[in-house]
């Protein structure tokens, strides 16, 4: 089951991918990369890449309105409003760090969410070319096939722990907790990498800091699909326009809420 925009957002995506993305990839310049937050860079990539693709997406349907999470860094008014009616919501490149480092751990990601909640996502790896997407209530699917969110299998599951605003002494404890059940996995640093890590059995829960819509609508979309949850600490799902910190997704209900009364309890 595919969403009536799949195949024209799936096409804008890997245009974009080989016409802007990659050909810029370990090819940047140093003055087409900037830091426009601490640790949080931007690349001449991600605006053509997100001028690109708001075009592409406004021309389906114009009664959707388009964010992006380098329209909203300059002017952060865009995201108001976000859980209200028909938006598009587009992470140009989501993982620019690495990408601008030369780390091909990154992606790009599109959500059609209405009323905040997302009704399809697509997720593109552009150097694996892998498509991660899912319709609500239709199911997740890497490329054309269907998929089934599955435990990594391993001794003790293993969990990646973002620990972005947090002091020394809260990561230091957060580790001991998780530790106690849990093989704490190195973090891709890139929504569209962790998600399919999730339901493909590489790892079985994220925690995660930052919330923006951007990072998390297509992702959680996909990994709920596939059998996964994706829960604030009180146990409550996640919707956009929510930028709480501190959310915990899991390939299963199970593992959940193994895993949140180590880390919440």
């Amino acid at each position: 089951m595919h969403h009536p925009h799949h195949d024209a957002v799936v096409t804008l995506m890997r245009r974009v991918a080989a016409e802007i993305v990659l050909p810029r990839f370990r090819n940047l310049s140093a003055d087409e990369i900037e830091e426009k937050a601490a640790d949080d860079m931007v690349t001449i990539a991600d605006r053509e890449s997100e001028a690109a693709l708001t075009t592409g997406l406004a021309a389906l349907d114009a009664g959707i309105r388009v964010v992006g999470e380098e329209a909203v860094a300059a002017d952060a008014s865009l995201v108001d409003g976000i859980e209200h009616g028909r938006v598009w919501i587009i992470d140009p490149i989501d993982g620019t760090n690495n990408y601008a480092s030369g780390i091909a751990t990154f992606g790009i990601m599109i959500a059609l969410v209405e009323d905040g909640e997302t009704q399809a996502g697509w997720i593109l790896d552009p150097v694996a070319d892998r498509l991660c997407h899912a319709v609500r209530g239709g199911g997740a699917y890497v490329d054309d096939a269907r998929v089934h969110a599955r435990p990594s299998g391993g001794e003790r599951p293993s969990a990646v722990l973002a620990t972005y605003y947090m002091s020394e002494a809260d990561i230091a404890a957060l580790y001991a907790r998780a530790e106690r059940a849990f093989t704490v996995a190195p973090m891709p640093r890139c929504a569209a990498e962790q998600y399919p890590r999730l339901v493909l059995g590489t790892n079985d829960v994220a925690l995660f800091q930052k919330t923006l819509p951007w990072d998390h609508a297509p992702g959680s979309l996909f990994l709920r699909e596939a059998g996964g949850v994706v829960r604030w600490p009180d146990g409550r799902d996640y919707h956009v326009g929510d930028q709480r910190r501190g959310m915990l997704a899991a390939a299963s209900p199970e593992l959940w809420e193994q895993a949140a009364k180590l880390l919440f309890g």
